[in-house]
């Protein structure tokens, strides 16, 4: 594995990121379409690149004072296990800063692993699923 490069709000080509979704088991929609609109009004997106292939993404919502929501972590399969989750997370923090609590909702297969990138688990959460 070459150098990982880290860069924040450069949004890739949204076949990029379809990919890299697929390939990291990341269930999400596939649709072109709504991966587009997802994006689009995300306001805070860091990217993990491998020369100029996309190997991880973190994209949030935040108002950089209170809350942000981490609603993406994806890192390929064969670069998991490297610490590029990690450092995504990690710049994420940075970018938000001390005063502002990060929260997200986790995939099954990964309620091992937030702990151990520094999360805690919680019991008063609420959700109203999508129709679609």
């Amino acid at each position: 594995m070459n150098q990982i490069t880290y860069k924040f709000d450069d949004i890739p080509a949204i076949d990029a990121v379809m990919e890299l979704y697929a390939d990291a088991g990341l269930k999400r929609p596939l649709d072109k379409d709504r991966v587009t609109r997802m994006y689009s009004h995300s306001n805070l997106i860091v990217t993990a690149w491998e020369k100029t292939k996309l190997v991880g993404i973190a994209r949030a919502l935040t108002d950089f004072c209170f809350c942000c929501y981490l609603s993406d972590l994806a890192v390929r399969k064969k670069y998991q296990h490297h610490g590029i989750g990690r450092e995504l997370i990690r710049l994420i923090k940075e970018k938000i800063g001390d005063e502002t609590m990060l929260l997200l909702l986790s995939v099954p297969g990964a309620m091992e692993y937030y702990p151990k990138a520094g999360f805690e688990k919680v019991e008063n959460g609420f959700i109203i699923q999508r129709a679609k």
